[in-house]
């Protein structure tokens, strides 16, 4: 499953370099977020590549599937087709392709696929987290083509385990959001100073940021505002399998998946220490 889900971020993230690389037409959507034909093609690439699971998809570009329908599945993909659309836009390759696989209301495993930057993040629950770097020039025609359980060696050999930074930085790291701030996020960085002393805050977009506390280079991530289930399941199973978590804000309970409302609750991304 979690080659299957490597093989549909990549296809897809060849359809989005498609688009990027050409004049943008955006339009919006009735929220009044932006979506481009980028979007569309990644959706249609990725519901092509994971129909041969036979499980169903819940993505942010698909139908509206009701709760009375959705509820019922214990096993299903959760998917963005392109997570950090402002950041397409604006073409600071910061945006991300999300795939995840929720069981029973937890994420088991995820691919985040930043294909601008070609760099891959992927985990799998008691197998550990990856960061694979040129993920185009590793995963060619003949690889992806021949992609099977068997592959998993050669695919985990070719990346880095995470975290590659188990201390972390230097300096208390906090990353946050590229393109939403706001007064409760600076609200925020001004506790972890009373806590830390000097704090230092690393902006990116997407589910970059999730996968950053996973790999070590940040400390937290803290979430201060709205998201949806999407946005955060591949990289919650990324950074999980990295030994880190996704928390509701001021409390020790794990974000859940496939609920009635697929709003997420305010949350921190954190490596916290388990009592013994």
């Amino acid at each position: 499953m979690l080659l299957l889900a490597l093989k549909a971020s990549i296809v897809a993230g060849r359809k989005i370099m498609e688009v990027y690389r050409t004049e943008l037409d955006i339009n919006y959507k009735a929220d009044n977020s932006p979506i481009t034909i980028a979007d569309e093609n990644a959706h249609k690439s990725i519901e092509e590549s994971l129909k041969h699971s036979g499980l169903p998809i819940l993505s942010e570009e698909g139908k509206d599937i009701p709760y009375s329908v959705r509820s019922s599945w214990e096993m299903f993909w959760l998917v963005d087709p392109i997570d950090g659309t402002k950041e397409f836009i604006s073409r600071n390759g910061e945006f991300t392709v999300n795939i995840a696989l929720i069981c029973n209301g937890q994420p088991e495993l995820g691919v985040v696929f930043a294909p601008a930057l070609d760099l891959v993040y992927f985990g799998l629950m008691f197998h550990g987290a990856y960061k694979m770097e040129e993920a185009f020039s590793f995963f060619t025609d003949e690889i992806l083509d021949e992609l099977n359980g068997d592959s998993w060696e050669l695919v985990s050999k070719s990346a880095s385990r995470l975290p590659t930074m188990p201390e972390g930085p230097d300096g208390y790291t906090i990353v946050g959001s590229r393109s939403h701030g706001g007064r409760d996020l600076e609200d925020y960085l001004d506790l972890m100073r009373r806590c830390h002393g000097e704090v230092k805050f690393r902006p990116a977009g997407s589910s970059i940021k999730i996968c950053l506390v996973a790999e070590g280079t940040a400390h937290q991530y803290p979430r201060l505002g709205p998201t949806m289930e999407w946005d955060t399941a591949a990289g919650h199973a990324i950074a999980a399998a990295a030994g880190a978590g996704l928390y509701e804000y001021q409390s020790d309970k794990s974000l859940v998946y496939n609920k009635k409302d697929l709003h997420n609750p305010w949350f921190i991304v954190e490596r916290r220490q388990k009592e013994i």
